[in-house]
């Protein structure tokens, strides 16, 4: 198996080659990004609304170069334990209670208490060593052998407090667990951190990491990723779905559709075999790109309008 290095794109139009051959259509700005963080080994803040596929820029990244992809999905209340390692206290406990029958043969020759428990503590590292820890996402990224892609998602969710944990790891690409010592990264991760900007991150964060935004897409390059993830829909309805989610996105919105929310749609519209949008069946369906009764009720009062437009186009 190859090294997440071994793989050396020589321009950025061989990343958006690359890309769009595994489905992800990306233009110049997002190609230049990654190609900047795989020569230069450094992490990438992706920022941005829910749903532009700032996950599956990750996943793509880790099909391309070959190497496995391993997510830390963050929440609130994410700590150490959960993200790097925790002891396997079960398998600690069971072990204790097998030797205790061996505890004359540790203890022989052993005059007192104060012997007894030099040499108890000549064992007692042996529960705290590798065969009793239970890794956790960021521990198996440092570990791979050949590298991989660390994906930290939504990191927005997590507290501050674990987000300072991180800036070890951002930074050094290592970390300190006390019973083991300092744990360096076999070979450095490719590191993806995502955002939906619900809060603003720390200064300490965004200056170990690359910058990336992605915003919804333009009317061409979203017909560009339909054709892609959607090939049998017709050019016609393509232009037309287009064109109306792109009309949707400039009202005022809970939540505006976002391109997997276009690509379910379009998905929807052909398994309904419409060739063509028309006021009932969208009415129909907009539950499928907007999640909230308030948006649906804004663009039912529009959908002719924005129909009518769409196929104008």
């Amino acid at each position: 198996m190859k090294d997440l290095y071994d793989t050396r794109f020589q321009s950025v139009k061989e990343i958006q080659q690359e890309f769009e051959s595994h489905q992800y259509i990306c233009n110049t700005q997002i190609a230049t990004c990654v190609y900047i963080a795989h020569n230069l080994q450094k992490p990438i803040m992706v920022e941005g609304p829910a749903g532009v596929g700032k996950t599956e820029l990750a996943k793509t990244t880790a099909e391309i170069l070959g190497v496995p992809l391993v997510r830390l999905q963050c929440y609130e209340g994410l700590d150490e334990s959960k993200a790097l390692y925790e002891w396997k206290y079960g398998k600690q406990l069971l072990y204790t209670q097998l030797l205790k029958d061996k505890l004359g043969d540790v203890l022989d020759g052993a005059v007192g208490l104060s012997q007894s428990m030099v040499k108890l503590q000549n064992h007692e590292d042996l529960f705290f060593s590798e065969g009793f820890l239970e890794p956790r996402p960021l521990y198996k990224a440092l570990q791979e052998e050949h590298g991989c892609v660390l994906l930290i998602d939504e990191i927005d969710k997590s507290d501050h407090e674990f987000e300072a944990f991180l800036l070890e790891i951002l930074s050094e690409f290592q970390v300190s667990i006390p019973e083991l010592g300092t744990l360096k990264a076999k070979i450095k991760p490719l590191v993806f951190l995502t955002s939906n900007n619900t809060r603003e991150m720390s200064d300490a964060l965004k200056r170990r990491c690359l910058h990336l935004h992605i915003d919804f897409p333009d009317e061409q390059l979203e017909r560009r990723i339909l054709h892609k993830r959607v090939p049998e829909l017709s050019a016609n309805l393509t232009k037309e779905v287009v064109s109306f989610i792109q009309q949707i996105r400039e009202l005022d919105l809970k939540k505006a559709p976002s391109v997997a929310e276009s690509i379910d749609w379009a998905k929807t519209l052909l398994l309904l075999h419409a060739e063509h949008l028309d006021t009932a069946m969208v009415k129909d369906t907009l539950n499928v790109i907007l999640k909230f009764e308030d948006d649906i009720a804004a663009v039912n009062e529009q959908a002719a309008k924005f129909i009518k437009k769409a196929k104008a186009q």
